[in-house]
């Protein structure tokens, strides 16, 4: 397992975004936990949404006085791929699980167990790749041991259910995005609903003006400043449905002829899919010079502040971002982008209807026709981009920051 170190953080530092009374109000709810030993686990500190969250929550926690560490699965890529199709059955893809993936999984976990060499009082396991920690432990478990499942659950398939069942079963809580998400078949006996946030302060999502990012659009990723730039952050995934994006810009570029688009995303240490999934886009986009695909293969940095700034840059240069996702936890990057009032496109699918009222600060889609009328009429529409731009930051600032997700945390933590 591998620790990813990380400085306390202050949490007074977001006084000026929620005031005096509510940073006292999350010192005054962290106080009885003041040295509690907390554990997070997941599978990758790099790519995807878990490793976007934990940063700021676990330094917050820090300067707070918890004592918190983030620790990261080791394991061959034949374990991830075992991974990757749990996380796929979980959101709804029909698949094949055999006692000898259990087998695999279980083997893997067992040489992820030095961190229990000490006594935890709170271990998080996020997602379904540390799940089966709890059982390998036997008498030896110590602590309150939380499932945090960050993926869209609403259908899952049966095969995934029944292979994680005997772990989230031995947790004492599974938190949620949202109510529509918990699984019949996975009840640790209590369950709790926790929606994720982005961090306002982080270098990618501090401002950083239309001009400005245009201007390194253009320099570093050659795209014309002078024309329009519609842009999608994802992994490349199928349930981001790269490819359905495509397909709506080719509609959109028939409305309006000197539109560009961008596919922008990095390739998750957890996700063996990702490297083919992109060749795929980069296949179906054929020669089309107007569409810009980028990843951390080519263009897209892999230092962790440079990549910050540009993802930065796509989001608060781009005249509409698009997120088609066809399944979706929650989609922080679409709170990204409505932090950055970005006039946004989005599946109307998952977490992403918790963010965007449709029509108000954004559209919601079913489909690709549907997306590229949306698109096509922000193109054509400014002043409507940017009504929508500022009540999407709104918000953002109301609900989905990283304070009010911090508050949700402590709150869970102090009612074990």
């Amino acid at each position: 397992m591998r620790r990813v170190v990380l400085a306390p953080k202050a949490i007074r530092e977001y006084e000026g975004l929620i005031g005096e009374e509510a940073v006292g109000a999350i010192e005054e709810l962290a106080a009885p936990l003041r040295g509690a030993r907390v554990l997070h686990l997941n599978a990758t500190a790099y790519g995807g949404g878990v490793a976007e969250l934990l940063p700021s929550l676990v330094s917050l926690k820090r300067g707070l006085g918890l004592e918190v560490e983030w620790r990261v699965l080791s394991g061959a890529s034949s374990f991830f791929e075992l991974t990757k199709r749990l996380h796929n059955g979980l959101q709804g893809m029909d698949v094949e699980l055999e006692l000898a993936h259990r087998a695999l999984y279980l083997s893997t976990l067992e040489r992820n167990m030095e961190v229990f060499g000490r006594d935890w009082d709170f271990v998080v396991v996020h997602d379904p790749q540390p799940a089966g920690l709890v059982g390998l432990l036997d008498g030896r478990r110590t602590g309150h041991w939380i499932w945090r499942c960050h993926v869209d659950t609403s259908s899952p398939a049966a095969a995934a259910v029944e292979f994680l069942a005997p772990d989230i079963g031995s947790m004492d809580a599974a938190v949620y995005s949202m109510p529509e998400y918990a699984i019949p078949g996975l009840d640790p006996g209590r369950t709790e609903f926790v929606l994720p946030s982005i961090d306002p302060l982080t270098p990618k999502n501090q401002p950083l003006s239309r001009s400005l990012a245009r201007q390194i659009l253009a320099a570093r990723f050659g795209l014309d400043p002078d024309r329009p730039i519609v842009t999608q952050v994802s992994r490349f995934d199928p349930w981001k449905d790269p490819l359905g994006v495509i397909d709506a810009y080719r509609e959109v570029k028939r409305r309006v002829k000197d539109v560009q688009l961008a596919l922008v995303g990095n390739l998750a240490e957890d996700d063996p899919q990702g490297g083919e999934y992109h060749a795929k886009t980069v296949q179906y986009a054929g020669s089309d010079p107007d569409i810009y695909i980028f990843s951390t293969l080519d263009l897209l940095s892999c230092d962790e502040l440079t990549h910050a700034l540009e993802i930065n840059a796509f989001q608060s240069g781009s005249d509409v971002v698009v997120q088609k996702s066809t399944r979706e936890g929650f989609g922080l990057v679409v709170a990204e982008a409505m932090w950055k009032r970005a006039a946004v496109v989005a599946g109307r699918v998952g977490g992403i209807v918790e963010q965007i009222e449709d029509g108000v600060n954004g559209y919601l889609v079913s489909n690709v026709e549907e997306c590229a009328e949306r698109v096509g009429e922000l193109l054509e529409k400014p002043a409507l981009r940017q009504q929508m731009g500022a009540l999407a930051r709104e918000r953002v600032r109301e609900r989905f920051i990283t304070p009010r997700h911090l508050a949700d945390y402590l709150t869970l933590l102090r009612s074990f």
